[in-house]
């Protein structure tokens, strides 16, 4: 694992401007890039607590200030948590917090793992790279921008299946190479 807090925020934007612009795995993240209006908060530490201390701050930063000025926050999870099924169990905990705050509604988590995994489909399957990222990530997007992006798209129920076909032409070595 990386010890470089830094390089964990660069090697996530590279893979964001990459992958998931770049292959355009979701057409909403172009301008929030482009804009600078996503925050990138790295974290050392690799217990519970401390990440849920992070998401909290996060969750009051995107509570306080304007989507003009910081659209989304993704926690890059620098150690531990490569543990898909743990992982899992933090997403509930962050998804529990946003219950407790009274914040359901108004942001909702993205999750990214290295090792992502759909329910329906194996381990190796390459359309689990929708999700993959070079980090454990923790991704809060704010409810009403994430509506009105939806609303703007033609046709935002095709997005996982265009995804998916286009994954499985890709193959999995563009993924492992």
């Amino acid at each position: 694992m990386e010890t470089s807090l830094s390089g964990c925020t660069e090697k996530t934007k590279a893979w964001i401007k990459s992958t998931v612009i770049g292959l355009n795995l979701c057409p909403f993240a172009r301008s929030p890039f482009q804009n600078d209006r996503i925050k990138y908060v790295p974290i050392a530490g690799c217990d519970a607590e401390s990440v849920l201390l992070h998401l909290q701050h996060e969750l009051d930063c995107l509570s306080t200030q304007s989507s003009d000025d910081l659209e989304t926050s993704v926690l890059i999870l620098a150690d531990g948590w490569q543990h898909f099924d743990e992982y899992l169990d933090l997403i509930e905990l962050a998804n529990q917090l946003l219950v407790d705050q009274g914040l359901e509604g108004v942001i909702q988590i993205a999750s990214f793992h290295p090792w992502y995994q759909f329910a329906d489909l194996e381990r190796d399957d390459v359309r689990n790279y929708t999700n993959r990222s070079p980090y454990p990530l923790i991704h809060l997007l704010r409810e009403a921008s994430v509506s009105q992006a939806v609303d703007s798209h033609p046709d935002v129920d095709s997005i996982p299946e265009k995804n998916q076909a286009m994954l499985l032409d890709l193959g999995i070595n563009h993924f492992t190479k």
